[in-house]
């Protein structure tokens, strides 16, 4: 059975994924999603708006899981600037070749106390233009956790141990979140 996704301005629908592609890349979606836009903007309220994610097949189990609990009350969150014991903190998303690449590149990151934490995400594939050429690559992504002041050390790290000519490296800011995490995350890296 194949999943659809409707436009709210258009009486039409058209099917998208089958439900075992959006079962498996459901997560990866979601993850990028939350970190992307944040929670907030998914729109959970009971109101619909044009283009919003409410037509999307798993915004009910969003909804299940988050829509009757004001953030406030489910996720006890601080705002980055407000205490002494964080400071201001980012997530980096790098792409690399193959599993390999990844854990040793992940590996050297937090050895080297540039990053806290970095996830691993296998089994993305890019679609990009390289050179003229339209390349489609299986690639691993890597979501990094660091201080914003270690931005520019761990790009120059990642330069230096990366295959790729030019590697991705994107940051997005830490805004808030649990304070206990944000306070390792702060302890884990080199000042």
């Amino acid at each position: 059975m194949a999943s659809t996704l409707c436009s709210r301005t258009s009486s039409s629908c058209s099917t998208i994924l089958s439900a075992s592609t959006l079962r498996r890349r459901l997560p990866l979606v979601g993850a990028f999603c939350v970190l992307s836009f944040g929670l907030s903007n998914l729109c959970l309220s009971s109101s619909l708006k044009t283009g919003c994610a409410q037509s999307l097949p798993f915004v009910s189990l969003l909804r299940s899981k988050f829509g009757g609990q004001s953030p406030a009350k489910s996720v006890r969150t601080i705002k980055m600037a407000s205490s002494s014991n964080t400071v201001p903190s980012i997530v980096v998303y790098v792409t690399v070749p193959n599993k390999e690449a990844g854990k040793k590149l992940a590996d050297s990151l937090v050895r080297e106390r540039l990053a806290a934490c970095v996830n691993r995400v296998p089994g993305i594939e890019s679609v990009y233009e390289w050179k003229g050429e339209i390349h489609t690559d299986a690639e691993e992504l890597l979501i990094i956790k660091t201080r914003q002041s270690l931005l520019e050390a761990l790009t120059e790290h990642v330069k230096a141990n990366h295959e790729y000519e030019v590697p991705e490296v994107i940051s997005l800011p830490i805004t808030g979140g649990n304070p206990q995490y944000l306070e390792w995350l702060k302890n884990s890296t080199r000042d």
